[in-house]
């Protein structure tokens, strides 16, 4: 039976008519920009998609928690958000400040209120001033009348102290009234919408309306940056495709509550990437649950994978490396590419500043004949292993051609070398 949405048999691309690079659209939104003395993160506009993380110690630890903030920057976290929730958690956010300068560090703290934030904000000034952005959820701040007089509390303290906002709609969080309110309206619908569909309203209007309102009350519009997470991938994506289509603040993405290990991983990569690439966001945060032991810099590592794999930006150099099939049953291909990898992303904060461009580098490291000249030939530099059966020999490729040929027993520890001298002499002389 002939499929319709196949392809005729026999049909031909016309030879004139080229099949386009896929690329990431074009983002259209204002932008933000959070300080910390020197320091300027722009977010939206012409900046780069921005990554962000948030600690999970007591804010009240001093100590604790200014080093997993300096953990979370140098993994590659450009704002960091910490918990303020009590009066003692605020007292303590000017004295983390002050801890990370002293280690200087500088990366903007954003500040995550929730149901007391208007209290804490008036009554604790030094932290207001020593946050850089302050996140605030529509849905948790009060009801009714009360809730009008605090979000307004915490917004004109924000326009007073020149600090932006992220108005971060959570739909485990939502305003109940609201949600409500529409869920009447839709039952007089002559058909009503799913119960889903009325869920995305409620989510973008609940953003919308805040985010006016807080222009309303002073706050520059260009400060203002909106997020509605949910935990569904799906979910996800038509309530960020409904936003942008309504506004042009800039966008901060993420799931909330993605999960664990790899189905956090998956999960975020999925809906973040399917969003990056039709030009929807501006900043993201990938919300892994840590498991038991692994660092909290995970996440950070996972959101500059997923910027980097579509394109956006460059962090690390990357290490290609194959899979390995039964004509690679030794485990030396592994070995070097996890040598090769962890090296040159352990080198990179040095590197950054003493090889400006390194984040390019393209690292080969192939386990077999069949598809390793021709990767290592794409790569900057690339190394070819023996697989089972092969002659012990490793041809090594540097800019598309043949160097050399290495054998024997110190194949990781030569080609290591190379790297390094290839690294000196390509990025070495850039200009500084």
């Amino acid at each position: 039976m002939n499929d319709p949405h196949l392809p005729s048999a026999g049909l031909e691309r016309p030879a004139d008519e080229p099949i386009e690079p896929a690329r990431p659209a074009p983002r259209r939104s204002r932008q933000a920009v959070v300080r910390w003395g020197s320091r300027v993160v722009t977010i939206g506009g012409d900046a780069p998609v921005r990554v962000q993380s948030m600690t999970n110690t007591d804010t009240v630890d001093v100590i604790e928690t200014a080093i997993q903030v300096k953990e979370l920057a140098q993994a590659g976290s450009e704002l960091v958000r910490i918990t303020v929730n009590t009066p003692e958690a605020a007292d303590a956010v000017p004295h983390i400040r002050d801890q990370l300068d002293r280690m200087g560090v500088d990366v903007p703290l954003v500040g995550d209120f929730h149901y007391n934030g208007h209290r804490l904000l008036a009554d604790f000034p030094a932290m207001a001033q020593a946050l850089s952005k302050y996140r605030i959820n529509p849905g948790n701040v009060g009801k009714g009348d009360k809730r009008d007089r605090q979000f307004a509390a915490m917004v004109e303290a924000a326009a007073r102290h020149g600090k932006a906002v992220r108005i971060g709609v959570n739909w485990g969080s939502l305003d109940q009234e609201l949600l409500a309110q529409l869920m009447d309206d839709n039952a007089k619908r002559p058909e009503p919408w799913d119960a889903r569909q009325v869920m995305y309203q409620a989510l973008v209007q609940s953003a919308l309306t805040s985010a006016e309102h807080a222009a309303e009350l002073g706050l520059a519009r260009d400060q203002i940056v909106i997020s509605c997470k949910v935990s569904g991938v799906q979910d996800l994506i038509s309530v960020y495709r409904a936003l942008a289509r309504s506004c042009d603040y800039a966008l901060h993405l993420g799931l909330t509550e993605a999960g664990m290990g790899t189905k956090g991983t998956v999960a975020s990569t999925a809906a973040l990437a399917v969003l990056l690439q039709e030009g929807i966001g501006d900043t993201i945060r990938v919300s892994l649950t840590p498991q038991p032991g692994e660092a909290r810099t995970q996440e950070v590592v996972v959101a500059l994978e997923i910027l980097q794999a579509l394109g956006l930006r460059t962090f690390n150099p990357s290490v290609t490396a194959c899979p390995g099939c039964g004509r690679t049953t030794s485990t030396t291909f592994q070995e070097l590419a996890k040598q090769i990898d962890d090296y040159l992303r352990a080198m990179m904060p040095a590197w950054k500043t003493r090889y400006p461009g390194v984040e390019t580098l393209k690292v080969a490291v192939m386990g077999c004949i069949v598809n390793g000249p021709g990767e290592s030939k794409h790569a900057d530099i690339g190394i070819s292993l023996p697989g089972t059966g092969e002659a012990p020999a490793a041809p090594v490729f540097i800019d598309g051609q043949k160097a050399v040929t290495l054998r024997g027993e110190g194949i990781a520890r030569e080609f290591q070398h190379i790297v390094e001298d290839y690294i000196e002499r390509r990025f070495g002389a850039a200009p500084r």
